[in-house]
């Protein structure tokens, strides 16, 4: 009998992928947790691992095919033992061979895994998948070779009793809206709207209207931050590390949102989500659209690995080779567009997370002293918006007085 091999949903957003390319072609044997394909995603080309032994027996969608919706059927998969019977020659065995689906010697899982957890050898579709729905993968038994875990061993796993809160079916039933009938007639070319596109269309215009904003402004002197930045910089040249005022930034907002925890929090039918570690999402630009990878535990780690992980991050994120759980989570968002001189602006918050902080271009000012004298300083506008359902505008307050502090006075960032 048949089985069917279907697009998966490999992000949270997905409705449809792109079937990059087949690694596999019709006749080719197949064992559970080989890659078959690569997806392209909303955010990232994922690889597609096959989920039962067996024989390719038709390639449904061609590679190269674009808007393959989720659940759609992509390829054919022939029960291994029909297809010995109905493909003797295919899979009879070569003299130099052995048979296609003849086991080979495996070695202990000690020798194999060097004694790795199980998140570290579980199929790469299995850990997304876990990702996706919060589940420990040291609970899964895995049922691959080595008793690796793939994504038929997640799919029956049972999640927190809290899901992480979403609004795909709102996002879902939301229009694009312009018609037509509404284009101008002035000469004017149309481009088809990639997932990336649609997805942020949705994503953005199910936040405006389904999060009450609200927005607070500082002004944040930062020549102290400057100066320490040029020293540190100094000393880290001979790493070919060079820290960029976001990457501390980024430090500022964790440590931060641990000092106002009332922020760090995520509004969730179940109830208010408090997170006890900040996990910054960073706005990227990129040809497709905006994404937004992840520092894990920016409070605590040093502006180095910061920097570091941010090139990193960055870099593949504009390639479109980050991996899910780098750009999917995050406690809190930090967009800044200060390098394209923009003095200040407001972002709109990244559903589920419960606020974003938007950093304008620094300028210098003239400020008069409580001594009535006149000095000039470097000055930055900071701009939180906060999910008013989860946050108090006090609660806000304090989120942006901590930053400005961490800013102005920023050798507590190296503690």
């Amino acid at each position: 009998m048949d089985m069917t091999i279907t697009m998966p949903a490999l992000s949270p957003t997905m409705e449809e992928g792109a079937l990059a390319r087949w690694l596999i072609k019709p006749g080719d044997a197949v064992r559970a947790g080989d890659i078959i394909a690569e997806i392209e995603t909303d955010k990232a080309t994922m690889e597609l691992e096959a989920a039962e032994d067996g024989l390719i027996s038709e390639l449904v969608v061609p590679a190269g095919s674009e808007a393959v919706k989720v659940g759609e059927v992509i390829a054919r998969l022939a029960d291994p033992a029909m297809a010995t019977a109905n493909s003797a020659q295919s899979l009879a065995p070569s003299p130099e061979a052995p048979p296609v689906f003849a086991p080979s010697p495996a070695p202990r899982r000690e020798a194999l895994n060097g004694g790795r957890s199980a998140s570290e050898t579980a199929s790469p579709l299995a850990r997304h998948v876990a990702a996706l729905r919060a589940i420990d993968l040291d609970t899964v038994a895995g049922t691959g070779p080595d008793r690796r875990i793939l994504m038929r061993d997640v799919a029956p796993a049972k999640p927190p009793a809290l899901r992480p809160p979403t609004e795909l079916a709102d996002e879902r039933a939301l229009p694009i809206t312009t018609s037509s009938a509404a284009i101008p007639a002035a000469p004017h070319t149309i481009a088809k709207l990639s997932s990336t596109r649609k997805t942020i269309a949705r994503r953005l215009t199910a936040s405006k209207q389904q999060i009450p904003h609200i927005y607070l402004t500082v002004d944040v002197r930062l020549d102290a931050l400057l100066a320490l930045r040029g020293e540190l910089n100094a000393g880290l040249a001979s790493r070919g590390v060079k820290l960029s005022v976001n990457d501390m930034m980024i430090k500022a907002l964790g440590r931060a949102l641990m000092l106002a925890p009332a922020c760090n929090v995520m509004f969730a039918p179940e109830g208010l989500v408090s997170f006890t570690r900040a996990d910054i999402s960073v706005a990227v630009s990129t040809p497709a659209g905006l994404i937004t990878p992840i520092i894990a535990g920016a409070e605590l780690e040093p502006l180095s690995s910061i920097s570091s992980r941010m090139v990193d991050l960055a870099h593949r994120a504009r390639e479109n080779r980050l991996h899910p759980h780098e750009y999917q989570g995050g406690t809190a968002s930090l967009s800044n567009l200060g390098m394209y001189g923009i003095k200040q602006f407001e972002a709109i918050i990244n559903p589920p997370q419960g606020m974003i902080l938007a950093v304008g271009a620094s300028e210098r000012r003239l400020r008069i002293g409580d001594d009535d004298a006149v000095a000039a300083e470097t000055v930055l506008c900071a701009t939180g918006s906060f999910d008013h359902r989860a946050i108090d505008g006090a609660d806000a307050a304090h989120l942006m007085q901590s930053f400005k502090a961490l800013i102005e006075e920023p050798w507590s960032l190296l503690a």
